[in-house]
């Protein structure tokens, strides 16, 4: 605009200062004022120029300038107004990408993980490891700690049974698969319930209430995931190898390391706890067609993955620490079942989320 205010001024005076006569002093600064728009008119054809009665120049110019600024601002807010706003690109559909940073994230956590066995296993750290530490246990921790490790081994092979064992049977496949919020409270309930159940009763040596309440909640977890055997046999067969060898490491790592190095990773772990569940209960309401949902389902699979690898840490050493702590005869008895659902609730999530990421991947390769 001020550009186009200079160029009329300037041409205005230009025509001026070319059509302006040598007048004498005569005449006077009216009758020169009178003669300058004359000779600045005569310039050019009088019918082009020559304005209708009540109309002036400069205000025909001035509403053109007007008119053409304003059209291209009406454009450009119309332009603005077609890019679509934050709400619709968080509820439109997902990119290629979105998984990308979470996959990013879980190769990095693999990573430090093989770096963690390659320092731990040679021997760098400066403290003598609970490897070392073994070999001057008592006879009774040593069976303290077998015995929480066959009841993991026992509670996989109850929930692989379970969940077979639902999968052929029709009824029972079509009331786990159930939609709607009584079906999922239902089965939250029974999970949780079953649980609590098992860790509140003592434990006691031989069958008791307690190995009944613990198959009775690994019979659960089995029925729960029974579902996923429609994702075939050998997506299954390749997730558990996975899961095998994921948990044997990270047992190696917790093995090697000094003997308290994991155990201060309590706290972040129950945080990071909290928002894997908090994402993964957002998905009930955001799907994965979206970008905000794939965004949640990315942090629910793969920040799950990285998370229950840390629990894996974590509850290998608390078990150790907990085998050596407990006396062999006193009032309180170490549980090796409910040490034993601690890293067997570590190895299920781990599993699930393999299963879930292999499937992914052969969808994709099929389409």
């Amino acid at each position: 605009m001020l550009l186009a205010r200079l160029a009329h001024l300037v041409s205005g005076r230009s025509a001026r200062l070319l059509c302006k006569a040598p007048l004498s002093c005569s005449q006077g600064l009216w009758k020169s004022a009178q003669q300058a728009p004359k000779c600045r008119f005569s310039a050019m054809p009088f019918q082009a120029l020559k304005p209708r009665r009540g109309q002036l120049l400069q205000p025909k110019l001035r509403r053109n300038y007007t008119e053409e600024h304003g059209n291209r601002n009406r454009s450009h807010l119309e332009h603005r107004s077609k890019a679509p706003t934050l709400k619709e690109r968080m509820m439109g559909p997902p990119t290629e990408n979105a998984y990308s940073m979470g996959k990013g994230a879980a190769a990095g956590a693999a990573l430090m993980g093989i770096v963690a066995l390659c320092y731990y296993g040679l021997g760098l750290a400066n403290q003598p490891s609970i490897y070392d530490h073994s070999y001057m246990w008592p006879q009774y921790v040593r069976d303290r700690i077998h015995a929480t490790y066959a009841y993991f081994g026992a509670s996989c092979a109850v929930t692989a049974a379970s969940a077979t064992a639902v999968f052929q049977s029709e009824p029972l496949l079509n009331l786990i698969m159930r939609s709607g919020w009584l079906a999922t409270l239902v089965t939250m309930g029974l999970v949780m319930g079953t649980g609590a159940l098992t860790q509140a009763l003592d434990y006691e040596p031989g069958i008791g209430m307690k190995q009944l309440a613990w198959a009775l909640h690994c019979g659960v977890m089995g029925a729960v995931i029974a579902p996923m055997c429609f994702m075939g046999g050998p997506v299954l067969v390749r997730a558990l190898l996975y899961t095998s060898g994921i948990v044997g490491a990270l047992s190696t790592v917790a093995a090697c390391a000094p003997s308290d190095r994991f155990l201060h990773m309590g706290g972040p772990l129950a945080i990071g706890l909290g928002i894997i569940f908090a994402s993964s209960l957002a998905n009930m309401w955001l799907p994965p067609t979206t970008a905000i949902g794939a965004g949640l389902a990315s942090m629910s699979l793969y920040g799950g993955l990285i998370l229950f690898s840390g629990f894996l840490l974590y509850d290998t050493q608390r078990i150790v620490k907990a085998a050596e702590s407990y006396p062999e005869h006193g009032y309180a008895r170490y549980d090796p079942i409910n040490h034993a659902l601690a890293i067997y609730m570590d190895a299920l999530n781990i599993f699930i989320r393999i299963a879930i990421i292999l499937a992914s991947g052969d969808q994709r390769k099929k389409k």
